[in-house]
């Protein structure tokens, strides 16, 4: 079957039919796996995807337009399409352009992740729970503390918060907030004030650690939300 057609759904569904670019991206993909492609290794010429996959040219050039947007091919002429990883560079320009402007929207969205992250981990983290985590959270918490400006506060806010990412010992969730990062530090710098750091934003990561070091979860489920919910009211109600 031509990729160019569209794919019956079963009767009384709704879903969208998958476009022709779509279908043959997900065949190109499936083409790099069964044969074992690697960084470095090209993909067969324009020419032989239409006669593979029975397609037009358009809908190969429209599919490797998005396959270099996800930052898994580069198409060079003469050469043709090379596979490449930069999937983290992409995620990482697609949070660093959000950070131009956070509404009430991508402030939502992005503690809402991070509640699912931070907050309802809890249980993992107790397990997990060291001396030195504690002493680590502390440490992030007296340099916001004693942090001179709103930039440094952010630093050292998102340090503690990555402290509490290092108790679950997962290093792909570490990852993750460093690619989060800027958009992460925009909302905190957004959100309060030099002396909000000094005062409200560091009484409640004081709560977060107080509640880790007694091993209770309840109180440490309340702190951390009620922190993440804090400076709602600070950002525009724009989507």
């Amino acid at each position: 079957m031509s990729l160019d057609q569209p794919v019956d759904a079963p009767k009384g569904t709704s879903v969208r039919a998958r476009s022709a670019v779509e279908g043959l991206v997900l065949e190109i993909r499936a083409l790099i796996e069964t044969e074992m492609l690697r960084v470095g290794d090209a993909l067969p010429s324009e020419r032989e995807l239409c006669e593979r996959f029975s397609t037009s040219r358009n809908t190969v050039r429209e599919a490797m337009r998005m396959l270099k947007a996800y930052g898994v091919v580069e198409v060079r002429p003469k050469v043709g399409a090379t596979i490449i990883d930069n999937r983290m560079a992409r995620a990482l320009d697609l949070f660093s352009f959000n950070t131009i402007e956070i509404s009430r929207k991508t402030f939502t969205d992005i503690q809402g992740f991070r509640t699912l992250i931070e907050v309802n981990s809890v249980d993992a983290m107790l397990d997990k729970l060291t001396a030195d985590d504690l002493a680590t959270l502390t440490d992030a918490n007296a340099a916001m503390g004693n942090a001179q400006t709103i930039q440094d506060a952010s630093e050292a806010d998102f340090s503690f918060h990555i402290g509490l990412i290092r108790i679950l010992d997962n290093a792909a969730l570490i990852e993750l907030y460093r690619i989060m990062k800027p958009v992460i530090i925009g909302i905190m710098e957004k959100g309060k004030s030099r002396q909000d750091f000094h005062t409200n934003t560091f009484a409640q990561h004081q709560a977060v650690i107080d509640a880790l070091r007694a091993h209770d979860r309840i109180s440490y489920q309340y702190a951390l939300q009620f922190h993440l919910n804090a400076g709602f009211d600070t950002f525009a109600d724009r989507r």
